[in-house]
């Protein structure tokens, strides 16, 4: 099995999920230290699930490590996931 590279440039704009199946945002770009991917700097979209918890915040940054597949989409561990517990345990 060949391994299948990407240009970083191929991701901006790519869909996020985590790996609950909800929309999380879209990729906007890497974050890079010492040559090597740290980050991702992920958009908060009007649909995604990260507008919804952020509220009027532009997006957030996942660690590189949390993201657990990268293809036409890319997936995220929940983890990932800033804390929303507050909110919905009163809907």
């Amino acid at each position: 099995m060949a391994l299948k590279i990407k240009n970083i440039t191929d991701l901006y704009n790519v869909q996020v999920f985590t790996d609950e199946g909800h929309y999380f945002g879209d990729i906007e770009e890497a974050v890079l230290t010492s040559n090597k991917i740290s980050g991702w700097r992920i958009r908060a979209t009007r649909e995604s699930f990260l507008s919804r918890i952020l509220g009027g915040a532009k997006g957030v940054i996942v660690p590189h490590q949390l993201v657990k597949a990268i293809g036409d989409i890319v997936i995220i561990s929940k983890s990932a996931v800033p804390s929303y517990e507050e909110e919905s345990g009163e809907e």
